[in-house]
């Protein structure tokens, strides 16, 4: 059985390549990274719907010094996920499946892809549900996918599916939010794009903003970000920079943490119960993160950020996983919370028998459809 930690959807069978190549800007990504080699840093351009990194071996820009041996030498092997040649190459073995947007036949659920940033490669796809009063406000849900900071997108089958539930279920607009993979794009700049994308939705006060289904339908007053595995990590940082920065046209209302990639250089009882899990997914986290202070920074280990009991909203539900080796450090946010100041409610819904991202894999099982509900009601703000 494949790592349930380290990616968040099956592999394909097909593969992403990007070349990276030393000392030399890249026409359609880079890496700026702690490898053997010296990196340059351009932004993609922007691709609907997948934003798909793509090279050529013919590039001009390809060092004349790169050997054949270079190219098929294999320096970095994170295995189900991505690899790294010698010669700078990332070829990616899993998230690379996307879909399209459109009307979702099972809910009537209408989506579309927008640009948020040409710049730096930043898009979102939007969700919207069956509208019976075209002056209708919505709560606005902004979710942020999973993949370990390295692979899937917006435009994932199992994302676009899981959005177009959340979204009918729960009668809101969602926003799933496509920001850069590391390591082409090192961790924390999915963190960035995501506050870029954050500020975006916020620009649709008094209906101003750039997206005409937001500026006729979004009630920026009932927001909620939303986010599983690394997306969850980045929910909780968005959080808090809206306690911090105040981004004047967004009231953040809740935050849903669904097994979330939490970290620490000590091992907790499930990260110790699945040891060579844990050191796969620690050796991961470090090379996506360069500029980290390793397992106990604060982008990764809430219990070492002093600001975590800025967090800016109400109401914060933890979905957990029994056999998830991530489970502890999920079940002990909310007591982390409580220690650092955190005056909202705070609800934690535990799977039993299920491991990480179980809700991705088998989005039809029996306690997916059940964590389905739990989401929806905790947006709706129904009792259970």
């Amino acid at each position: 059985m494949v790592s349930p930690v380290l990616f968040t959807a099956p592999t394909q069978a097909k593969y992403h390549c990007a070349l990276i190549k030393p000392n030399q800007p890249l026409i359609n990504g880079v890496l700026s990274h702690s490898f053997p080699l010296s990196f340059s840093q351009k932004p993609l351009p922007p691709r609907l719907p997948s934003l798909k990194l793509s090279s050529s071996s013919s590039d001009s820009n390809s060092p004349s010094s790169v050997s054949s041996h270079d190219t098929d030498q294999v320096a970095y092997d994170f295995s189900p996920v991505f690899k790294v040649y010698k010669d700078g190459r990332v070829e990616r073995l899993a998230g690379l499946e996307t879909v399209p947007p459109g009307v979702d036949s099972v809910t009537g659920v209408e989506s579309k892809d927008v640009v948020i940033s040409p710049g730096e490669a930043i898009s979102a796809r939007i969700f919207l549900p069956k509208i019976t009063n075209q002056g209708q406000k919505l709560p606005v849900l902004v979710y942020f996918h999973g993949g370990n900071f390295c692979i899937e997108t917006a435009f994932s089958p199992a994302y676009h599916n899981f959005l177009n539930s959340v979204t009918s279920r729960a009668n809101v607009i969602g926003i799933s939010v496509n920001f850069r993979n590391a390591p082409e794009h090192p961790v924390p700049t999915g963190h960035e794009d995501s506050w870029t994308a954050v500020k975006w939705v916020a620009s649709h006060l008094g209906g101003s903003g750039p997206d005409e289904w937001l500026n006729r339908h979004a009630d920026l007053g009932k927001v909620v970000f939303a986010g599983d595995s690394a997306g969850a990590n980045i929910a909780h940082h968005m959080a808090i920079r809206v306690g911090l920065e105040k981004p004047r046209g967004l009231k953040l209302e809740a935050l849903a943490l669904v097994q979330p990639f939490f970290w620490g250089e000590e091992r907790t009882e499930s990260e110790r119960n699945q040891a060579a899990y844990s050191a796969k997914l620690d050796r991961l986290w470090k090379f996506l993160s360069p500029s980290a202070s390793g397992g106990d920074d604060a982008l990764v280990n809430p219990e070492k950020d002093p600001n975590v009991g800025r967090l800016d909203c109400k109401r914060v539900l933890i979905c957990a996983a029994e056999e998830d080796l991530l489970r502890d450090r999920a079940l002990n946010y909310r007591e982390l919370l409580g220690k650092n100041g955190f005056s909202g409610d705070v609800e934690v819904f535990e799977t039993k028998g299920e491991n990480h991202a179980f809700h991705i894999f088998k989005p039809t099982c029996e306690n997916a459809m059940a964590l389905l509900s739990i989401i929806a009601s905790f947006i709706k703000q129904e009792k259970r």
